[in-house]
């Protein structure tokens, strides 16, 4: 049996393709989830104080707007809860295969269908095939020797080890990004010594987070009050906060921002030296709390900037010689978010590798979405659709509405493949190249937008809004199979 669409992924992107492709009545597609839920990033990380750094009424579907949003940013129970809540209320969850993980997706030029296989060794075969796999979905560990000689308890940030308890304990922290922005505050007042190894400081800004009052309740079960706040959060973002990536005035004023917090948070100047960055302000993700700061200056914390040389038994060596002894050491390094699609082998016309041959010099795609070779390939989140200033909600509702022209387009026109065209995706690959170097990303540091080369494969280097409209019609997008028959 050969379905019209296959999803790999349930989470905000999957489900969001599931529920726009069963609006539009299509019935024929799944959705193929390697774990036993659904939720995607935010199934996955449970740390303490896990949470969105963008607005509730900007982090979910247009399409289904939530009227009770406890608070202005929420945190990750309430994101699971409204994923969960999508889910059933658009009748998607009878179509997620649960514990089925997608090993590899080979294209078949004869059938014009992919062929899915699965972990366990199953075949499944599918027409067009969606990517919904996320950027930030596979844990990144230190690359620094003896991680395995550590004797005491170890765990990322993202398989977070909650049967244990850090009560007292000498905790280390390995990296200082989103996520430990968010957990440091929490396991600080609980542990004996907290001590977070720096790599480099990051530009903070204030969170302003509030828990909605009844005024605000009532004010949210009125279209217009829910617009409201979106469209604020929208234009702020798109134009404050896009100020800030491209080095622009409005970005001088967010940089003002973050080092008043600095100084009024941070009173010993030695520590607010550390906390400062040497980097342009959007460089890295700009950190959104108001709690990190406080808590690094605890008197039961230390921040650590020599350079990690290797772990022992007991700890940390660092370069000064000096062995920082723990008992707990946790990794909030990130992810491997420029090896997209991995580790799923893709194998599109003649045989052509997609991660291995087509991106050897970096991930690229027309619109985020398509390569020339893989026919009826759509990648939701996939290359330069980042956004380091907005909601990627926006993206992936784009994108949705994108693909399902194309799948429109070849309905209308009889034909069984969607490819771009290879000079459409050239000319594409160079604008968006172009663009990237006009961004504060290209200031020389090292963040997870960016390949070992210095490679930008994450971000996109203009507004949400132009990346809105752009997506609109599938313009340069060509079919080049003949007419598939109708009976098929």
């Amino acid at each position: 049996m050969t379905e019209r669409v296959a999803i790999i992924g349930a989470g905000f992107a999957g489900l969001c393709m599931a529920i726009r492709l069963a609006r539009a009545g299509v019935t024929s597609f799944t959705v193929y989830e390697k774990a036993d839920d659904l939720g995607g990033v935010w199934r996955d990380n449970t740390y303490p104080g896990a949470g969105c750094d963008v607005p509730s009424h900007l982090y979910s579907y247009s399409f289904a707007p939530r009227e009770d949003w406890s608070r202005a940013f929420p945190l990750q129970p309430e994101l699971l809860r409204y994923l969960h809540e999508c889910a059933d209320d658009h009748g998607i969850r009878p179509r997620i295969r649960f514990g089925t993980e997608i090993t590899a997706a080979t294209y078949d030029e004869t059938a014009h269908r992919w062929e899915l296989r699965t972990a366990d060794g199953q075949v499944r075969h599918a027409r067009v095939l969606v990517t919904a796999v996320g950027q930030l979905n596979r844990p990144k560990y230190p690359d620094h020797p003896g991680l395995a000689d550590f004797t005491g308890t170890a765990f990322h940030s993202a398989r977070w080890n909650h049967g244990h308890d850090l009560t007292g304990e000498t905790v280390g922290v390995i990296g200082t990004g989103p996520s430990a922005v968010q957990f440091i505050p929490r396991i600080a007042p609980h542990v004996r010594t907290l001590r977070v190894f720096q790599r480099s400081a990051n530009w903070v800004m204030p969170k302003w987070d509030y828990r909605y009052g009844p005024v605000h309740q009532a004010l949210f079960t009125t279209a217009t009050g829910r617009l409201a706040f979106r469209g604020g959060w929208f234009a702020f973002a798109d134009t404050v906060l896009y100020s800030a990536i491209r080095g622009g005035r409005l970005g001088k004023a967010v940089e003002h921002l973050c080092r008043r917090q600095l100084r009024t948070q941070v009173a010993d100047p030695g520590l607010r030296a550390k906390l400062t960055p040497d980097f342009p302000l959007g460089c890295k993700r700009v950190l959104i709390s108001d709690d990190y700061l406080p808590a690094l200056a605890r008197d039961n914390v230390e921040v650590i900037t020599e350079r990690i040389t290797r772990f022992t038994s007991r700890g940390v060596l660092t370069a000064d010689g000096t062995e920082h002894a723990l008992d707990t050491l946790i990794h909030g390094t990130g992810f491997t978010a420029t090896e997209f699609l991995a580790p799923i082998a893709v194998t599109g016309r003649g045989g052509r590798l997609l991660r291995e041959e087509a991106w050897a010099d970096g991930a690229a795609a027309f619109l985020g979405m398509t390569v020339p070779g893989f026919p009826n390939l759509f990648l939701l989140y996939g290359p330069n659709t980042n956004l380091g200033n907005n909601s990627v909600v926006l993206m992936i509702e784009a994108q949705v509405r994108h693909v399902l022209s194309c799948l429109s387009a070849m309905e209308r026109d009889g034909r069984s493949e969607s490819e771009v065209s290879p000079g459409a995706f050239e000319a594409y690959r160079r604008h968006v190249e172009a663009a990237l170097g006009g961004t504060v990303w290209q200031a020389g540091c090292t963040s997870w937008y960016k390949t070992g080369t210095g490679k930008i494969t994450n971000n996109w280097p203009h507004r949400a809004a132009r990346y809105r409209k752009l997506t609109r019609h599938p313009a340069a997008l060509r079919s080049t199979s003949p007419r598939r028959p109708r009976q098929s």
